[in-house]
């Protein structure tokens, strides 16, 4: 069986379609020995990014690095570089399958974002992009989602019969796990200037994410605690405080916190699992996720989690996280502080977040993508 993947985010670690494809592809070959991958990779990625797997082709494709680009590679360049090398069927590992399919083909939908939440619908340029892969989801032959979550969103919002769509759970990469080295854990407080006790938000800043609800619960955490947990909030931080991006320094200074929250900026990727295992609590309040993959990253570090109780998290979650709604505050500087002082407590999340966590292995997301190939070849 021969399978052409879109690599279009190949280098883009930080997104999650970026590590779905680097998790997944060593994980199907490793699975089915006969399969063959082409992945056509946009110049610029192929050109800086050696592949070395085995039965893996990289087809190098021309094309502008723009919205324009993008949208022209999704639609034309791939599915006719699938064609001329025939493969069997294609696989677009995020919402982007072409209009016009020239092979059987099947789209992966993290999440529907700019449907289901208003504030992300954006100008007429990305609504008129939403509506073309929108109605180019309705052409495929099958549909892979990250959740329960998803998958009932896909059937309400694109109007996909539930047979069309099968959910196929992610996994954290296999060196998430807990670090207990001193010195490893010594190197990372000291490179982004971390305390020996903290709660970690480490993600992206966009309202949905729901910053300054963790903010609003950390006065109460401040009230109980003083500044023995101060609040790590890490990630890159809003160029300009808007609606979509709300500065949570504002946030800050408004409740009068700012002594209490610190912002170590960017975490490269390597050095995740360190400042998840150094971390004493990880809060994920987030409003809206199509999977929720740095809920399980922390519980796989060892590190017991405070998320939300909407969307897909619950899924996730089990009984291995306190779940509470995005909008109850008081709830979760409650739990927040429950986990900083009861040694106990913590302990016991700390298990069952490793035993979650566990659960959700890259093999069997490859077992079942390669049960829904081997379907659509079969058809």
């Amino acid at each position: 069986m021969r399978v052409g993947i879109n690599g279009w985010f190949w280098d883009q670690s930080t997104t999650g379609s970026g590590q779905m494809v680097r998790h997944l592809l060593p994980a199907l070959l490793e699975a089915d020995e006969s399969l063959e991958i082409l992945l056509v990779l946009p110049r610029w990625v192929a050109d800086h990014a050696p592949i070395r797997l085995p039965r893996v082709r990289v087809v190098a494709a021309p094309c502008h690095h723009s919205h324009l680009g993008k949208v022209w590679f999704e639609q034309v360049t791939f599915p006719r570089l699938c064609a001329q090398y025939r493969v069997d069927l294609v696989h677009i590992p995020y919402f982007a399958s072409p209009l016009h399919p020239l092979q059987s083909t099947l789209v992966t939908i993290h999440d529907l974002i700019p449907l289901v939440l208003p504030a992300y619908r954006g100008g007429p340029l990305v609504r008129l992009y939403t509506a073309l892969v929108a109605t180019a989801a309705r052409r495929a032959h099958l549909i892979l989602t990250d959740s329960q979550a998803s998958c009932r969103d896909i059937q309400e919002h694109l109007h996909i019969p539930h047979d069309q769509v099968r959910v196929v759970y992610l996994a954290a990469a296999p060196y998430y796990r807990p670090v207990n080295d001193a010195a490893v854990l010594h190197a990372v407080r000291e490179k982004y200037h971390l305390p020996e006790h903290f709660v970690l938000w480490l993600s992206g800043f966009d309202v949905r994410k729901n910053a300054a609800a963790l903010l609003h619960a950390y006065t109460w955490v401040v009230h109980a605690l003083g500044d023995t947990y101060p609040l790590v909030m890490a990630g890159k931080l809003p160029e300009r405080d808007t609606p979509l991006f709300p500065d949570p320094r504002r946030i800050a200074r408004e409740l009068e916190i700012t002594a209490a929250v610190l912002y170590p900026g960017f975490i490269a990727e390597e050095d995740k699992p360190a400042v998840y295992s150094a971390a004493s609590v990880f809060v994920y309040p987030s409003r809206y996720e199509g999977f929720g993959l740095p809920i399980l990253e922390a519980m796989a570090c060892g590190t017991p989690v405070v998320t939300s109780n909407v969307s897909s998290l619950p899924e996730l979650a089990g009984d291995a996280a306190f779940q509470i709604s995005p909008e109850d505050t008081r709830s979760m500087g409650a739990a927040i502080v429950a986990l900083c002082v009861d040694e106990a407590l913590r302990e016991e999340m700390r298990r069952r977040g490793l035993a979650r966590a566990a659960t959700f292995t890259w093999q069997q997301t490859a077992a079942a993508t390669l049960d829904a190939y081997r379907q659509m070849v079969q058809t």
